[in-house]
């Protein structure tokens, strides 16, 4: 027996493409400014002799806390009945646990505190986003997606700059950047959640059935709510497992990812050591620091993405096709690493920068709508969303695994960045083996 599937058919609006925009743009921020800048920093105080071994210690945990959680929360939103919708609880839920855990990371002195604090903080991030990122395909026509997407992309892209801007330009101390980030956290969020609509009977979708005759098409009301199944750990332990067999092009979409992502980990995760061992900055410019430089090439990266991340996504959505857009960010990002693995110099960072940030905007638009018409089910679309959202956690998990040995070999970086660009080159050939989009 064939499965109904279901597709919105009613479009939404600017403004709430927007506000989603917006909501992703915020954990994102509070994500990444959290592990790049704040902790960090906030280490040196709490451990300053012991600071590289207990921020791992830090970020480990968290990690462990990521993985679990996106697949996790998905499933219980998935299956949540609320007035208010299955998403919407759980992203104003994640967004005030983590607002509350930021503050309470402001005034911690130990390393169990931070430990505690910033796994709360990711299990909250992880609610919040999980459930966003569910409403594009609960709610968001095909022909829409590329734009959601895009636009979300953009905040995603833009959000570490200026929540970095604010806590190293405009804000000095860790305890009031902390306290800067939950604001923002809440300021960010809370109106996608309280003041979007999420219909509690899905009226406005259509069904399609396949069958051996051919396709059956039907108006279909299907109360989203009172339709959930309840949560079933055996089930939700089963479902973690999608078969390559039954769903080929799932599996084609996620290996694809978890290549070009781990070419994006790669690339950032040695930028710093890469600028003062390779480029020799600081000598380049006498009385600036390396992470200075790093600034500068996250803000070029940033820019280079903005304009390229529309486009890519509007095309998409007029043309009705993805995997084009999908193939040229990944060859855009391979180009990125073949420039740093010919040239070791300060103008071929800054070009490696612009290729890298184009391209994966390019890539992180297109795909991400590409993998809302590639779920296995409707009924689990959270769920099977956070185990795409996995690629990316083992691809951050695995980038510096790989790329060490790498720059410590004869290679050294040409070698590193060559791996990285091969990794890109080959996620982009991926596209072509999925089907069930053009």
């Amino acid at each position: 027996m064939h499965e109904v599937r279901t597709t919105p058919v009613r479009r939404v609006s600017a403004g709430w493409m927007a506000l989603l925009a917006l909501a992703q743009m915020g954990v994102i921020m509070a994500m990444t400014v959290g592990n790049q800048v704040l902790l960090p920093s906030h280490m040196v105080r709490v451990d300053p002799e012991h600071k590289e071994a207990s921020l791992a210690v830090v970020f480990a945990v968290g990690a462990a806390c990521t993985i679990v959680a996106n697949p996790l929360f998905g499933a219980l939103s998935d299956r949540t009945r609320s007035r208010f919708g299955r998403r919407r609880p759980w992203i104003v839920g994640g967004a005030l646990v983590c607002a509350a855990a930021l503050v309470f990371l402001a005034w911690q002195d130990s390393l169990a505190g931070l430990v505690v604090g910033w796994a709360v903080a990711q299990l909250a991030f992880t609610a919040a986003l999980a459930a966003a990122i569910a409403t594009v395909p609960d709610q968001v026509p095909v022909h829409q997606r590329g734009k959601a997407s895009a636009l979300a992309a953009v905040g995603q892209l833009t959000g570490p700059l200026l929540g970095g801007v604010v806590v190293t330009v405009l804000l000095t101390g860790v305890r009031s950047g902390f306290l800067a980030m939950a604001a923002l956290t809440l300021l960010l969020i809370l109106p996608f959640g309280l003041f979007t609509r999420e219909p509690v009977e899905a009226s406005d979708t259509v069904a399609t059935a396949a069958g051996s005759a051919g396709t059956a098409v039907a108006t279909v009301e299907t109360a989203t709510v009172g339709t959930a199944a309840p949560f079933d750990l055996r089930a939700f332990l089963r479902g973690l497992w999608v078969s390559p067999r039954r769903h080929p092009d799932f599996a084609w979409a996620w290996t694809s990812r978890l290549l070009i992502t781990l070419t994006l980990a790669m690339a950032i995760g040695y930028l710093q050591y890469y600028l003062r061992d390779a480029v020799h900055y600081e000598r380049l410019f006498p009385g600036s620091t390396v992470e200075q430089g790093v600034v500068v090439l996250v803000a070029v990266f940033t820019l280079s993405s903005v304009v390229p991340t529309l486009a890519a996504g509007w095309l998409s959505d007029r043309y009705g096709s993805r995997r084009p857009a999908v193939f040229v960010g990944g060859l855009t990002m391979a180009a990125s690493g073949l420039v740093l693995t010919l040239l070791t110099s300060w103008t071929a960072a800054i070009a490696a920068s612009v290729l890298l940030g184009a391209g994966y905007g390019i890539f992180a638009a297109v795909d991400q709508a590409m993998v809302t018409q590639l779920l296995p089910t409707d009924a689990d679309r959270a769920k099977d969303l956070g185990i795409v959202s996995l690629a990316n956690s083992a691809a951050n998990a695995l980038g510096p695994v790989i790329a060490a040995p790498l720059v410590t070999s004869a290679g050294g970086y040409p070698l590193m960045y060559g791996v990285a660009s091969a990794f890109a080159a080959l996620g982009a050939c991926l596209i072509w083996r999925i089907r069930g989009v053009r």
